[in-house]
């Protein structure tokens, strides 16, 4: 490998180096911004766990929620929950 190659070598893994880390303080910022959306939430009355779960929820598929809501009330009345 020349000293050319090298160099280009060196300044690409700079750039990949650098943009990951500004990816990383980026991602600090927004997790800052969604802490301080719950905490107005909370400060509102707002339940943030049930928040929290209501948009992992919107993540999955409805047929793996109703799937696993079935499971739940199977399991929950043969403890006697329901």
């Amino acid at each position: 490998m020349s000293d050319i190659d090298y160099n280009v070598t060196a300044d690409e893994l700079r750039q990949f180096i650098e943009r990951f880390e500004q990816l990383e303080a980026e991602k600090k910022d927004v997790n800052e911004q969604q802490k301080e959306l719950m905490a107005e939430a909370k400060g509102r009355g707002y339940d943030t766990k049930v928040m929290k779960k209501v948009i992992a929820l919107r993540k999955r598929k409805p047929d793996d929620i109703a799937e696993e809501e079935a499971i739940m009330d199977m399991y929950k009345t043969a403890l006697g929950m329901s």
